[in-house]
């Protein structure tokens, strides 16, 4: 088979299959009698003009960065990490009890204990499913689908029954501590003369989500703990061969993974809600899974697929808002977009191999 350039296949082919799902998403908008020129202009306008807009795209992006990061470290090792879902809920549960059990002086304090208590909970919720993939065969994308139902399941429990302050009817937490409270771009950017990011949830965290794709980069390409979660997702003979324990492997890159997901409970919890609440993670740990693929798993890709998913989803929210198109119709675009970049990945990749190579060849 043709090989592609690296170049191509990292950059070419996502674009070609954007523009593919581009292409037939306007004919779904066309199909229900919407321009699908003014629907593109206004999720352009709604999410990328204005700085509030950018606010929601940055912090929904930034939910995707993290889930993105942990399918993607499991996905080296030839594990498909379901689970983000309920790793992020439980990251933020790991979040809320930090926030609403211990004192803190400032946010920064806070943030810190915060993070390392979201990474530990979401790892110690991979751990039973890496456990059982490693020791009994049991398949990971089986036991992290059922441990999503279980996360919900509890954490419906805690803040129902014990986590809920009396007299409250919504299950969530008593608001955290203003001490935990971390500062918006809006806190950041914003000046008297110049109110930026107004109202939006964009924070801090965003910059945590960044530090996290640096820690994967150096992880992955520059740690020996990274060369064997590649050796063994490449060869799982070849890596025992080499003398790198597949149990061990298998185990240590889940619990990062889950450490990844698990750490959007910072952004959710205490960077937007200032509490913990029921759905916080809204299928971010879903769209994890399309933002790994199209970024090739590469955390600059991941980067970029965030943005991208960030942007349709405060776009689909703007179309929700000022037009007739329903907010369902951003979850086809995203299905497209998902369909195109995984599922018919090779339907652009093959022809567009073949063309590389006449191309050499008549050179």
């Amino acid at each position: 088979m043709d090989k592609l350039p690296p170049w191509a296949d990292a950059v070419l082919v996502p674009l070609i299959s954007l523009l593919l799902a581009a292409a037939l998403s306007a004919l779904v908008i066309l199909g229900i009698g919407e321009n699908p020129v003014d629907a593109f202009t206004l999720m352009v306008e709604g999410a990328l003009l204005r700085s509030a807009g950018w606010g929601y795209t940055l912090y929904y992006a930034t939910n995707f960065i993290f889930t993105g990061l942990a399918v993607s470290v499991a996905f080296h090792a030839r594990l498909f990490n379901i689970g983000g879902e309920g790793q992020a809920m439980i990251g933020g549960l790991g979040v809320a009890l930090v926030c609403l059990y211990l004192p803190w002086p400032h946010w920064t304090l806070a943030l810190v204990a915060a993070s390392i208590a979201a990474a530990i909970f979401g790892a110690a919720w991979a751990f039973i499913p890496a456990y059982l993939q490693a020791k009994r065969g049991s398949h990971i994308v089986i036991t992290t689908i059922m441990f999503n139902f279980i996360a919900a399941a509890l954490l419906n429990y805690l803040l129902v029954n014990l986590m809920k302050p009396a007299g409250q009817q919504d299950p969530a937490t008593a608001i955290f501590p203003a001490a935990t409270h971390l500062p918006t771009f809006q806190d950041m950017f914003a000046a008297e003369a110049n109110p930026l990011f107004r109202g939006a949830p964009g924070n801090v965290t965003f910059f945590l989500a960044i530090a996290a794709c640096v820690f994967v980069w150096l992880l992955i390409w520059r740690t020996r703990l990274g060369y064997e979660i590649r050796a063994l997702g490449h060869s799982e003979s070849a890596a025992r061969y080499a003398g790198i324990s597949p149990v061990k492997t298998i185990v240590v890159a889940m619990l990062i993974s889950g450490g990844l997901a698990g750490l959007m409970g910072v952004n959710t919890a205490m960077g937007e809600a200032e509490r913990l609440v029921m759905n916080s993670t809204e299928g971010a740990g879903f769209i994890g899974i399309a933002v790994a693929l199209m970024g090739r798993n590469h955390p600059v890709g991941v980067f970029l697929a965030a943005i991208l998913f960030g942007f349709l989803y405060q776009g689909g929210a703007e179309l929700a808002l000022w037009t007739n198109i329903p907010r369902e119709l951003i979850v086809v675009i995203q299905a497209l977009v998902i369909l195109f970049t995984g599922a018919l990945d090779n339907m652009v990749r093959i022809p567009l191999a073949r063309l590389f190579a006449r191309g050499r060849r008549a050179r």
